[in-house]
């Protein structure tokens, strides 16, 4: 797979929480420079990289990170001032507890409300699959579906685990026609992010694909 294919799918990601503006802006530079899908960093910063980089560049930022349990107020708050404050894409965490507890329509009350909230831009949902069966994996699925999301993510990064190659195919299974994928968690190497975007996903949530291209030789995927 050619390198602008792969680079396409990546959301080019710096969430740390020590993230300054100088190491923000090198990654928006990268994510220009890469034609990269987005640059996906914190709402702190969103502003400031608008300003700078305009519409060369696809913004993304998270709501409700990374933990998922502000109120659904403080999210649609948080979503609609990201887009104020010019992001493109919104990856909001949900309520994690909301699943656990069986309470699928609160979660599915809460993505439409950041969804309507945010004025057709792209509404990417991270369940944190690290922490959730396969039951209510699938039930998410429907939650996200309903809720009429962009896409379901896998991961915060920030949880027990990431992206898993078996969660994609459950995904693939559960989500409705129009809801699209996103890996991110854990994804580190070349063969990770070919392996994932060759399951179908449309976007990669990864800090390292720069590192990955330039650090390993073109191999056949092995699995990951």
């Amino acid at each position: 797979m050619d390198k602008k294919t792969v680079f396409s799918h990546i959301d080019h990601t710096l969430l740390k929480p020590e993230a300054q503006w100088k190491d923000v802006d090198r990654v928006c530079k990268e994510a220009v420079d890469n034609c990269m899908a987005s640059a996906c960093i914190p709402p702190r910063f969103v502003k400031l990289a608008k300003e700078k980089y305009g519409n060369r560049l696809n913004l993304c930022t998270v709501i409700g990170f990374p933990l998922g349990y502000n109120t659904m107020r403080v999210k649609v708050f948080e979503a609609q001032e990201a887009v104020l404050d010019g992001a493109d894409e919104i990856d909001m965490v949900i309520h994690i507890g909301d699943a656990k507890a069986g309470d699928f329509d609160r979660v599915t009350e809460e993505i439409r409300a950041v969804k309507a909230a945010i004025n057709g831009r792209i509404l990417k949902v991270i369940v944190e699959t690290c922490y959730l069966t396969d039951a209510e994996k699938a039930a998410l699925c429907r939650c996200v579906t309903d809720a009429g999301a962009d896409f379901i993510k896998t991961s915060t990064g920030f949880g027990t685990g990431g992206a898993t190659a078996a969660d994609i195919e459950l995904f693939k299974q559960h989500i409705g026609e129009e809801v699209r994928m996103k890996a991110s968690g854990g994804i580190r190497t070349k063969e990770a992010i070919e392996g994932f975007i060759n399951q179908g996903c449309a976007r990669i949530g990864a800090s390292s694909g720069l590192t990955a291209y330039q650090d390993q030789p073109d191999t056949q995927n092995t699995g990951y």
